[in-house]
């Protein structure tokens, strides 16, 4: 991730990405919006085309410039779905979403293009149809982190990538997550309501903050089954920040088991590695007007810890 930081300067009234383009001359418009992830106008977030005037600051955060076309891959991928338009994957713990700094090979992306180009070159094609999605994101309109693993949806035309973005920016779709967490919660159910921001002792985490300060974050959680000092909770996020549910576990006394950044080792289970599974995701399909929903099966590295718990049957619920 690159910073964009500064003070407004121009006199006169101005879109705050007019303003990084045209007076900064720092990237153009549609690279700013290409590469853009989050935006703070004095300490509220923003959209691009915030007006801003001489004495704002700004905060803008921007993916790394990188390669215009990821390279394909022959993957071991869990194709859940797929038709024409979209393709749905249970994405692998440990598979990073799409190439960056780092991490230029054996994304999802890599993958999702590998297993394109080897259904053109079975139908007697070679070259990606005009109608593809641009190359670098192969169709990703949503992303799981690294160490998260669990249903991703992908689109196969750049129409079917923006039918299936418009459904992630107006909040549309329903995305279910299962996360082991230690401790219990006081509550059966309950929702959290914060304000997210970048830990300034630790650019990579990121901690509850203060009213207006940040992007607002909200998250409902459910009690499924409780074990001797950990919790199987369901996660529904309402919206989508970088490392929310596990803030959010953190914020609520129960920090997600296998946590590298926001929980300690487990003395019980030092070897865990993070307990989050992306289970359900619900969404309109392109050309159709009803919902489907898509689940992903509880992975091994979840049900081996939920038997010594003594809760595996709850996984049915």
């Amino acid at each position: 991730m690159n910073i964009i930081t500064g003070t407004v300067q121009s006199s006169d009234p101005v879109r705050l990405d007019r303003y990084i383009a045209e007076e900064l001359k720092l990237l153009t418009r549609s690279q700013l919006k290409a590469r853009l992830v989050s935006i703070l106008v004095n300490g509220r977030g923003a959209k691009p085309s915030r007006v801003v005037m001489e004495g704002d600051r700004f905060v803008v955060e921007i993916e790394d410039e990188i390669d215009q076309v990821a390279a394909a891959e022959d993957l071991e991928l869990a194709v859940l779905y797929r038709d024409e338009q979209v393709i749905v994957i249970d994405k692998a713990q440990g598979m990073v979403t799409h190439p960056a700094h780092g991490n230029w090979r054996g994304t999802l992306a890599n993958g999702l293009l590998g297993l394109a180009s080897a259904e053109r070159l079975a139908d007697g094609a070679s070259a990606a149809p005009a109608s593809s999605p641009a190359p670098l994101r192969a169709g990703i309109v949503h992303r799981l982190d690294k160490d998260t693993s669990g249903v991703i949806i992908a689109a196969r035309t750049a129409a079917a990538q923006e039918f299936l973005a418009s459904q992630f920016r107006d909040r549309s779709t329903v995305k279910i997550y299962l996360a082991i967490v230690i401790g219990t919660p006081a509550t059966s159910t309950g929702r959290i309501d914060t304000w997210l921001a970048r830990d300034p002792r630790d650019r990579k985490r990121f901690a509850v903050a203060a009213e207006g300060q940040g992007r607002r974050a909200v998250t409902d959680w459910k009690i499924l089954a409780r074990g001797e000092g950990f919790t199987l909770l369901a996660l529904r996020p309402r919206t989508g920040r970088t490392h929310q549910l596990r803030v959010h576990c953190k914020y609520l006394g129960c920090p997600i088991l296998g946590d590298p950044i926001y929980a300690r080792r487990d003395r019980l289970f030092p070897n865990a590695t993070l307990m989050l599974h992306a289970r359900e995701l619900s969404i309109c399909l392109p050309g159709t007007t009803e919902t489907r929903r898509f689940r992903a099966d509880v992975p091994d590295r979840f049900l081996a810890i939920l038997r010594e718990l003594g809760i595996e049957s709850s996984m049915e619920s």
